[in-house]
């Protein structure tokens, strides 16, 4: 795909066998791999790599970037980026498009046309992460927002009700998947109850199991065979009062099971302060509570050899998973972003919907 023929794992340096990547995603620290960097990618062999403000610059110098990284690993991994559009976008002007956030997207576009606007703008977003080497986008959120939500999850949403957000979100992912990039829906099982931001703290809701089922699941379930999802470090104490759900197999089996959700299945950042314990026991408590892959993000070399030591290759039905989700990762057909532009800009006039 982007030079590698689209494989999915490595030969090992010493014998030359076929090896499956650890079961870890991580972040790089700039805008360009240092030797030391790339050697460390070498021996360590990621799953994937995650990229954020910190390593972008141009168009040019990313689409080295992810060359290198692959370059480093000897096989088409996986590179993802949180792309929203909005709130979270590590993309931004004046290399690359400005978004309206979710929330106020989709009441811009109306009732009538917020899923079609929805799948162009996603679409459109596909095709710039694609021109970059990147082919994994960390939306759609299905997070339904509510007056309690923290700002920094409520105009990331798609919708205020389950119906909304899961129609949203199934157009955000057709767009992303047309465009050859593959989408993980998140927060699974849901973080729009939270009030406080799991970059510092952790949310404990002590929302019933039958609310939860009927709602904050809905989307998630709706979405359920989409090919990557990734966790909440968020305790819901009708199912574990003791673990948030990226550390819990009563959660990972309500999102198994409940939910419905057989994809690859990887925990959020594990740098995030919603967690406490070292980054060892983090990992090996998140892959033990049925998590598939462990996600590190902040390229902390100390933290990502602590994680390492727990982490190991992908074997079984987390390999399983991550083979049938790359394999839904396919070139895109021929596209003309200018017409899909103009398309999304008339949908969004002012006068459309008079």
């Amino acid at each position: 795909m982007f030079g590698f023929a689209g494989a999915r794992h490595a030969l090992h340096p010493s014998d030359g066998q076929i090896m499956a990547a650890r079961a870890c995603i991580f972040g790089c620290e700039g805008l360009r791999l240092s030797a030391k960097e790339s050697r460390f990618f070498r021996g360590s062999d990621p799953w994937g790599f995650i990229l954020f403000a910190r390593n972008l610059e141009t168009p040019d110098q990313i689409r080295a970037l992810t060359s290198e990284l692959r370059s480093s690993v000897g096989r088409d991994a996986p590179i993802l980026i949180d792309q929203e559009g909005g709130r979270v976008a590590r993309l931004r002007p004046p290399h690359w498009r400005d978004w309206t956030p979710p929330l106020e997207f989709v009441e811009q576009a109306g009732p009538q046309h917020a899923v079609q606007a929805m799948k162009l703008r996603y679409r459109l977003i596909a095709y710039e992460l694609r021109e970059l080497g990147i082919d994994v986008n960390c939306a759609p959120m299905l997070d339904i927002a509510r007056d309690i939500s923290h700002p920094i999850i409520r105009n990331r949403c798609y919708g205020t009700n389950p119906e909304t957000v899961a129609q949203m979100g199934r157009a955000a992912a057709n767009g992303t998947l047309e465009g050859g990039v593959l989408p993980i829906i998140k927060h699974i099982p849901g973080h729009g109850r939270a009030s406080l931001d799991t970059h510092h703290d952790l949310p404990v809701l002590d929302t019933p199991l039958a609310t939860l089922q009927a709602s904050d699941f809905a989307p998630f379930a709706a979405l359920a065979d989409l090919p990557m999802a990734m966790t909440a470090h968020i305790v819901y104490t009708a199912i574990d009062p003791d673990n948030c759900a990226t550390l819990s197999k009563a959660a990972i089996s309500v999102i198994r099971q409940d939910i419905g959700f057989d994809g690859l299945l990887m925990t959020d950042d594990l740098s995030m302060k919603a967690l406490s314990r070292g980054f060892a026991d983090r990992a090996e408590t998140a892959l033990a509570a049925g998590c598939d892959v462990i996600l590190h993000c902040n390229g902390d070399r100390a933290e990502m050899d602590e994680v390492l030591g727990a982490v190991p290759r992908l074997t079984g039905k987390a390999l399983k998973r991550a083979d049938i989700a790359l394999e839904r990762r396919l070139a895109p057909d021929d596209y003309d972003p200018a017409a899909h532009d103009a398309a999304l800009a008339e949908i969004l006039r002012e006068d459309a919907h008079v």
